[in-house]
């Protein structure tokens, strides 16, 4: 089973592992040599050690520019949010961890509930191409997404009164009313990311065994102990494991 699989994910003899820099609940740090930390890189040297082959990371800023990339010949595995769009180019694993996605709104905002917000006239600063940002298009007919270059500069956009709501990822949402006042995080979540591994098109073989990949190392603990490690289980939720 090994050796066609080798050859199927790893046909240079390296498997080569896109990594989005722009999420830092996945990629908390970086080494010395410029080598990333953190739940997603962990998962792919564990992959590699499965098929017993080196384990390469190709860096990407933002997950946009990893997802453009997948018929290039630039990664073999993709580390990013499985969504509806990205699947049109993409096949997805299981989700190995999930990340509540919320509004952000001023204090005195008009907007109480998620259903609020999708209404015309209404404004939503998002980081452009993140998962939540192509949901968001899938989902919402009425309101106007304001798409900024990347997670900080949504949160600009939003400080700066560009946009009356701000989309994002729970916890950088917590953040940012830790250190301002006069925000509040509408509840429930409108959606949540679920972080997978990606391969091109129709391989399905390949898919099927990322999944098991994907449900051993939740049912053993792996994934809770990388989060552990890396400070950030607080911040997300590991989904179960399918049977």
């Amino acid at each position: 089973m090994k050796k066609p699989l080798q050859k199927a994910l790893a046909p240079t003899g390296v498997l080569r592992v896109a990594i989005n820099l722009g999420n830092s609940l996945l990629v908390s740090g970086r080494q010395d040599d410029g080598t990333p930390i953190g739940i997603s890189p962990d998962i792919a040297k564990h992959v590699a050690s499965i098929l017993d082959v080196p384990c390469r990371f190709v860096l990407f800023d933002q997950p946009g520019q990893l997802a453009d990339a997948v018929d290039q010949d630039l990664w073999d595995i993709g580390n990013i949010a499985s969504e509806v769009e990205r699947g049109k180019t993409i096949d997805f694993s299981d989700p190995y961890v999930l990340i509540d996605t919320h509004f952000l709104v001023r204090d005195d905002s008009e907007f109480q509930t998620n259903s609020d917000v999708d209404r015309l006239g209404a404004t939503i600063a998002v980081s452009e191409r993140s998962a939540y940002e192509l949901w968001l298009r899938e989902n919402f007919k009425n309101a106007e997404i304001v798409s900024a270059e990347s997670i900080a500069k949504s949160h600009e956009c939003f400080r700066q009164g560009k946009a009356a709501i701000l989309a994002g990822l729970l916890p950088k949402l917590e953040e940012e009313l830790s250190i301002r006042s006069g925000y509040r995080i509408i509840k429930p979540p409108f959606t949540a990311i679920k972080q997978a591994m990606g391969v091109r098109k129709n391989n399905p073989e390949i898919v099927e065994f990322l999944n098991d990949v994907v449900a051993t190392l939740i049912n053993n603990g792996f994934i809770r102990a990388s989060l552990e490690k890396h400070n950030v289980l607080s911040k997300l939720t590991i989904p179960p494991a399918r049977p």
